[in-house]
């Protein structure tokens, strides 16, 4: 970290005191920026925390849906978001309007949403769900009920082999995930004989079926932590790397190829994520903006399944 950043690291902390703050990070957000956080984790322990803060403002540093949801979960209290931008490709392919469409066709499912949706979606949904407890949740379902599942098709895949519960299942995918490519990673495989992957189930089955763990981002981490592999081979965002070297330095990490238009590329890092930046914080906590408002109305809907979820985790 350079002088500058330390500078700006330790402003961002008085200010943090001085406002009464926390800062929330999710696992792909850069080094630094974890380095800050008072709390790292996936969807469903950001959420969880968010949910029992003291705090009366929460920097949250993720994606514009995590923001929204610690909102709906604390509407009396300030939700910064460093860069309204910071979207998803899984919010954007499932626009209410056409969910709510989608929806009416199947007037007897109960709907499962994964918490990567707009607060719009959500409030259409009875239970939210994330990677860490979606397997669990759906076992808790009636196995007469039938069930939609919303926007992940590939978790939703996944989750059908699991669980082997038939679901109708919207047609949408991450961006970041599905670049992951299952002729790369068998040739990353050979080219390292024994070594496991670890893998998010929001890639493509093609991905899954060659890993010998997956998980959500917690789950992949705890793996990390406990095993002793002397390397390991990872299809999720590289943000993970950070918080599993710290645990393992000495572990060799591969992270498998992206592919995009035939190419190998960098799509395997999640652009959204990492609009958030060390400047953006400090501005956000001296301007109190960009801050996170939603009707009081939306959010009341949209907090009956997510607090279901936390109830049912």
């Amino acid at each position: 970290m350079t002088l500058s950043a330390q500078r700006l690291a330790m402003e961002i902390d008085d200010l943090r005191r001085s406002q009464n703050a926390v800062i929330l990070a999710h696992f792909y957000q850069r080094d630094e920026i974890q380095n800050l956080a008072d709390e790292i984790g996936d969807s469903l322990k950001l959420a969880q925390v968010a949910a029992e803060t003291t705090a009366d403002v929460i920097m949250f540093c993720g994606v514009r849906f995590m923001a929204e949801t610690a909102k709906i979960l604390n509407q009396d209290k300030t939700v910064l978001l460093p860069d309204l931008d910071a979207g998803c490709s899984l919010v954007n392919d499932c626009p209410a309007d056409k969910f709510a469409a989608f929806k009416a066709d199947y007037p007897d499912h109960i709907v499962l949403c994964y918490v990567n949706s707009s607060p719009e979606v959500k409030a259409l949904s009875d239970i939210i769900v994330t990677s860490a407890n979606a397997e669990k949740i759906v076992r808790t379902i009636p196995p007469e009920q039938g069930i939609i599942f919303t926007p992940d098709r590939n978790l939703g895949r996944y989750l059908i082999r699991k669980t082997g519960r038939e679901m109708v299942l919207w047609q949408a995918d991450c961006e970041v995930h599905v670049a992951f490519s299952e002729q790369e990673l068998l040739r990353v495989k050979q080219e390292n004989p024994g070594v496991k992957v670890l893998a998010h189930p929001e890639c493509i089955q093609e991905v899954l079926q060659h890993a010998e763990v997956v998980g959500s981002t917690s789950k992949l981490l705890q793996y990390s932590r406990e095993s002793d592999d002397a390397a390991l081979i990872v299809a999720t965002e590289p943000g993970i790397i950070y918080q599993m070297q710290k645990s393992n330095p000495d572990r060799k990490y591969i992270l498998a190829p992206a592919i995009l238009d035939g190419r190998e590329c960098a799509c395997n890092v999640c652009p959204y994520m990492k609009l958030n930046t060390l400047e953006k914080i400090h501005a956000a906590f001296k301007t109190g903006q960009p801050e996170i408002t939603l009707p009081s109305e939306l959010m009341r809907e949209a907090a009956r399944p997510i607090k279901r979820m936390l109830e049912l985790s």
